[in-house]
């Protein structure tokens, strides 16, 4: 394992092989970007390659914030007992370029933020999955890989898991910033030029087996630049989904979690994991 620093495992409860999870922390030289990523891997209790059991993987952007939202204790419980498969959970931490390797990957939002989106896919794609699949016992099946983010991350996850549907089975959009737009806010057309929503909309190549899981706050914001009286966070979550159904996608693949007086913070999105993680698990 020439391409890791040190791996520092934090143990929960007694021995991870035998009791409980643990969480390895790691440093991924990625060309790609030309830069070292840092990542947390949650391996379940019991966790033995040498079984040769595929897990289910989820990956998270923005995985430095996981831990502000117990995502630990969030882990060990959704683990526990035999009700749902084991998986295997991949925090991805970002840095001061987050707001440029975020996005969406064919094209930046009207100031040019997001230009990194196209490498930050490519580094997803084609340098951190081979490689966990390397270190990690994982499923290849795209229904049992789901990419899940917060807030920008949430829209980069969703972007590169609906452009891939042959690697990523599932989607989890935490707070999405789906108002990401290609042109400034037009007075006589506030809801147009977003580029999340155009991608759906113009879309002729999609998997209608894939399943989309979206949450807001209803204090995620207090914008509303249509005056409808809906904050700018959830009317653009509801008419992505909007677009999704009408590409075809069933009820049942396509979730919805609203959190009264929820927050675009990790308090709030750690409230909604169990609920995420629930979900993406209840179909393996």
């Amino acid at each position: 394992m020439n391409f890791f620093n040190k791996t520092v495992a934090r143990i929960l409860g007694h021995s991870a092989a035998e009791t409980a999870p643990s969480i390895h922390h790691f440093r991924f030289h990625s060309a790609v970007l030309a830069r070292d990523l840092p990542y947390d891997a949650y391996l379940p209790a019991g966790y033995d390659p040498a079984t040769g059991h595929e897990h289910p993987l989820v990956l998270f952007n923005d995985g430095q914030d996981l831990p502000r939202m117990h995502f630990a204790e969030i882990f060990e419980d959704q683990t526990s007992g035999k009700k749902k498969p084991p998986f295997i959970a991949i925090g991805i931490h970002c840095n001061e370029r987050r707001i440029r390797e975020y996005g969406t990957a064919s094209q930046a939002d009207y100031k040019g933020r997001g230009d990194l989106a196209p490498k930050y896919s490519r580094f997803i794609l084609e340098e951190l999955l081979p490689h966990l699949r390397e270190q990690f016992c994982l499923s290849v099946k795209p229904k049992d890989n789901a990419f899940a983010g917060f807030s920008l991350g949430g829209l980069s996850a969703m972007d590169i898991a609906w452009a891939h549907p042959e690697v990523f089975g599932a989607a989890g959009v935490f707070s999405g910033s789906f108002w990401w737009r290609s042109v400034d806010v037009r007075p006589d057309a506030p809801n147009a030029d977003r580029i999340m929503h155009e991608i759906i909309q113009k879309a002729t190549k999609f998997d209608k087996n894939q399943r989309f899981w979206f949450q807001c706050g209803t204090l995620d914001e207090e914008d509303d630049r249509n005056n409808n009286g809906i904050i700018d966070s959830i009317g653009d979550t509801l008419d992505l989904i909007r677009d999704l159904h009408e590409k075809g996608f069933p009820e049942k693949n396509v979730r919805y979690l609203e959190i009264e007086n929820g927050r675009h913070e990790p308090r709030t999105w750690g409230e909604a994991m169990p609920d995420f993680l629930g979900w993406w698990l209840a179909k393996k």
